[in-house]
C-alpha cells in the first residue's frame, strides 16, 4: 500500500540538465576510443566493440536496479552516492590491465551512471502539466549534449594524453560534482512512502497496465539501437577509409550537438501538436539521415565532399533521435505522476537494452559488411520502429488507462 505525500522542494531545470549531462557522458567516452583500445590490448575491432556494449548493458541493469529508488529514497543523497561510485568506476576503467578487465569495469561504470535517470524524472514536477514537454526538453538538452560532447571530450583528451587519461579526468569531474550537488540541490523526498520491494513489483504492474508505456519503450529501443549503430562504428569508418583518428571521431560529437539543440523545440511541439506527431517527424528524419550517410567509398566525389555528407547526416540523425526521445518521455511522464521514476525505469531499461543490441549488431555488421551493412541494419531497425508506431495507440490513450494503473499500483 502506498500513501501520497506532498511534493518536495524544487530544483532548477538547468542544473538538472547539467546533472544529466555529467552522468550520461561517462558511458559514451569509450565509443571514439575503441580503435585506440584495440591497439593497447592487441585485440580486433570486433572484440573491442563489446566495450561499448558492456557499458550499455550495465546502464540498463543500473536503471532497473537503482532508478526505482528515486520513488523510495531522498533523491539528493542518492544521487551524491551514485556520482561518487561513478568516479570510482571511471578510475577502475582507466587502470584496466587487460580487455576483459576493461569490459568488466565498463559494466560497473554503466551500472552507476544510471544516476542520470534518477535526476531526469524530477523535471516534470517543476512545471504545470501543460508545460511538461518544455521542461523535459530543457533537461534533455543537457542530457543529449552530454551524450554527444562526451565523444568530443574523449577524442580530444586522448589525442593529447592517451585514452586512459580520458577516464582519469572524468573521474575527477564526477567526484567534484558530489559537493556541488550538495550545495545546489535541495532535499528531494519521495512523493510516496514506498518500500523498495514494492517499487520493484510495481514495475511489472506499470508495464502490464500501460499500453502506451509498452509502445513507447519498444519504439525508443529500436530508435536508439539505430542511433547506436552509427556511433559505435564511426571510429572504424573514419580510420579505415580516411586514416583519421579518435580526435576527429570525437569532433563529430560537436556536429551532433547541433542536432541535439532541437530537444527544447521538440518539447514545445509535443505540448502543441501531441507526442505522436513529433515521433512521426522524428522517424522521417532518422530514415533520411541514413540515406545521407549511406556509401562507404567516395567513388565519384571528393573525400571532403563525402565528409560534408557525413556531417549533414549526423545532424539530421541526432535531430530525429532527440525528437523521438523527447516525445516518448513527454507522454510516459503523463501517465502516473506519482510513479515517474518507475515509469522511467521501465522505459529506459528497454531503451538501453535496445542500444546494447544495436551496438552488438552494428559491430557484427561492420566485421562482415562494413559501413553499408551498418546503414542497412540501422534502416531496418527504424522500419520496425515505424511499423510499431503506425499500429500503436493514440496519445489520449493515456487518460483511459491512468485510473486503472493507479488502482493496480495500490494493490501491488
Amino acid at each position: 500500500m502506498t500513501t501520497s505525500t506532498n511534493a518536495g522542494p524544487r530544483a532548477p531545470l538547468p542544473f538538472l540538465g547539467l546533472a544529466c549531462a555529467v552522468g550520461v557522458s561517462t558511458i559514451y567516452y569509450n565509443q571514439p576510443l575503441l580503435l585506440e583500445m584495440s591497439r593497447t590490448y592487441g585485440s580486433t575491432a570486433g572484440h573491442t566493440g563489446f566495450v561499448a556494449v558492456a557499458t550499455q548493458v550495465g546502464y540498463a541493469v543500473g536503471m532497473l536496479a537503482f532508478v526505482p529508488l528515486g520513488d523510495v529514497l531522498e533523491r539528493r543523497a542518492l544521487m551524491m552516492r551514485m556520482y561518487a561510485a561513478v568516479a570510482v568506476s571511471l578510475l577502475l576503467v582507466a587502470v584496466s590491465p587487460g580487455l576483459n578487465w576493461l569490459i568488466a569495469g565498463s559494466v560497473l561504470l554503466g551500472l552507476f551512471a544510471s544516476v542520470t535517470h534518477v535526476a531526469l524524472p524530477i523535471a516534470p514536477d517543476l512545471v504545470s502539466h501543460e508545460q511538461r514537454g518544455r521542461a523535459i526538453g530543457t533537461v534533455m538538452t543537457g542530457l543529449l549534449l552530454g551524450i554527444l560532447l562526451a565523444r568530443t571530450f574523449a577524442g580530444w583528451v586522448s589525442g593529447i594524453h592517451g585514452w586512459r587519461w580520458v577516464f582519469v579526468v572524468a573521474a575527477v569531474m564526477n567526484a567534484a560534482f558530489v559537493p556541488l550537488m550538495w550545495k545546489v540541490m535541495p532535499k528531494l523526498p519521495p512523493k510516496q512512502k514506498l518500500r523498495y520491494s514494492d517499487a520493484m513489483k510495481s514495475l511489472w504492474t506499470l508495464f502490464r497496465t500501460q499500453p502506451l508505456l509498452r509502445e513507447s519503450s519498444i519504439i525508443g529501443a529500436l530508435v536508439f539501437a539505430s542511433f547506436s549503430c552509427f556511433w559505435t562504428t564511426l571510429a572504424f569508418l573514419l580510420h579505415s577509409h580516411y586514416g583519421l583518428g579518435a580526435g576527429v571521431a570525437g569532433t563529430f560529437g560537436v556536429v551532433g550537438a547541433a542536432g541535439a539543440m532541437v530537444a527544447p523545440l521538440a518539447g514545445r511541439l509535443a505540448d502543441k501538436h501531441g507526442s505522436r506527431w513529433v515521433i512521426s517527424v522524428g522517424m522521417v528524419l532518422l530514415a533520411a539521415s541514413y540515406f545521407l550517410l549511406w556509401g562507404e567509398e567516395p567513388m565519384h566525389i571528393s573525400t571532403t565532399l563525402h565528409l560534408v555528407g557525413l556531417v549533414i547526416g549526423v545532424v539530421v540523425l541526432d535531430m530525429g533521435a532527440q525528437m523521438t526521445q523527447v516525445a516518448n518521455q513527454t507522454r510516459i511522464f503523463g501517465l502516473v505522476p506519482g510513479a515517474r521514476s518507475r515509469l522511467n525505469t521501465v522505459y529506459m531499461t528497454v531503451y538501453f537494452t535496445g542500444a546494447a543490441i544495436g551496438s552488438a549488431l552494428a559491430t557484427v555488421a561492420w566485421v562482415h559488411w562494413k559501413w553499408n551493412g551498418v546503414c542497412g541494419l540501422a534502416l531496418s531497425l527504424i522500419a520496425l520502429a515505424g511499423l510499431r508506431h503506425a499500429t500503436g495507440n493514440r496519445d489520449d490513450a493515456a487518460d483511459h488507462h491512468r485510473a486503472a494503473a493507479k488502482d493496480a499500483l495500490m494493490e501491488a
